[in-house]
Formats: structure tokens, C-alpha cells, sequence
């Protein structure tokens, strides 16, 4: 079997770029609902309230939004620029509006089925790069931002 991942930092001699990876991506995780919530509740006196019956369905969908939006933008969330981590590709590039949106999905779709969610975690605290599920699909990376790669 072939290392799709041969573009991106080496673990074993470069692990400074996955350091704290899995506890910066829970930090941003909180950070990034914390920021939907907001803007949810933002959103809702817009609805003439109703938004409030279908609170979870909008929660979901702002969500889903804000994530390709961000992750598209920057090839990060706004939690992630927090903690100061990036994805990135297999071949080590930012994320663009496709690998965005198929993680994103692949987020989503882990958060419908809870066992791989935690399949997820596992992989993440257990794994050399700290990839979850999603990574480990796309061949994607998150990583200590630096200045250049």
C-alpha cells in the first residue's frame, strides 16, 4: 500500500507540526459551536422566532456552512486560527472549496452515526498525525500552523 500523505510533515522527524493537535482541534471544536450558537441566535429573531422549532435543523445547517466557508477560506475554522492549526492536504496544500466541503460532509456524517465519532477520537489521540476519520478518507492533515511549510 502507497503513502498518499508522503507531502506532508514526517511524525517521526518533524512532530513539532502535530503536536497538541487532538486537544487544539477539541478547543476549536468548542470555540467553532460557541460561534454557531451565536449566530443561530442571531438568526432566529429573523424567523419571527419559529427558527426556535427547528432549532437543531438550523444549528446543523449554519454549521455545515460555516465550516466549508472557513475551512475554504483560510483551511481553517475560526477556532482552529484560535489554537493556531490548519488542514492540509495530502500534498500539503491548503484546503479549497471541494476538500472543504468533503470534510465538512464527512464531519457531519460521523456526527449522524456516533460510533465513528468515535472511531474519530480514537484514530485522533491514537494516530502518529492525529487524524480522524475524515483525514484518513481525504488523506488530509491538521497541523501547527508555521510561518512556511
Amino acid at each position: 500500500m502507497t503513502d498518499i500523505t508522503w507531502h506532508l510533515p514526517d511524525p517521526d522527524t518533524q512532530p513539532e507540526f502535530y503536536a497538541d493537535v487532538p486537544t487544539k482541534r477539541l478547543i476549536a471544536f468548542v470555540v467553532d459551536t460557541l460561534v454557531i450558537v451565536v449566530i443561530c441566535l442571531a438568526i432566529v429573531p429573523f424567523t419571527a422566532f419559529t427558527g426556535l422549532l427547528f432549532f437543531p435543523v438550523l444549528m446543523m445547517v449554519v454549521g455545515f456552512a460555516y465550516r466549508v466557508v472557513t475551512i475554504a477560506r483560510s483551511s481553517a475554522t475560526w477556532g482552529m486560527r484560535l489554537t493556531a492549526i490548519e488542514f492540509r492536504s495530502a500534498s500539503g496544500a491548503r484546503f479549497d472549496l471541494g476538500l472543504a466541503f468533503a470534510h465538512t460532509l464527512g464531519l457531519t456524517i460521523s456526527f449522524a452515526l456516533p460510533i465513528l465519532q468515535v472511531i474519530s477520537v480514537v484514530l485522533m489521540l491514537t494516530g502518529p498525525r492525529a487524524q480522524g476519520l475524515s483525514d484518513l478518507v481525504l488523506g488530509s492533515v491538521a497541523i501547527n500552523r508555521r510561518a512556511a511549510m
